[in-house]
């Protein structure tokens, strides 16, 4: 799995961090990041759900191919 955050789109509503706090939180000006060493979701179940509750669709979330 590879999780992307669109800087650029992202406007830090953090809904990311409140749904997969696990794998997702905020920097210092409040745009969402993933943790480190969770870049593969961690195995959260959230992760996905997590992209979906974004409001401005920054947050994607795919399959690696391995």
């Amino acid at each position: 799995m590879h999780i992307g955050i669109d800087k650029d789109t992202c406007i830090g509503a953090g809904q990311c961090a409140l749904t997969a706090p696990d794998v997702f939180t905020q920097d210092d000006d409040g745009y969402s990041t993933v943790r480190p060493g969770r870049e593969d979701g961690g195995g959260s179940a959230l992760v996905r759900e997590a992209a979906r509750a974004c409001p401005v669709g920054a947050v994607t979330v795919s399959q690696t191919v391995g």
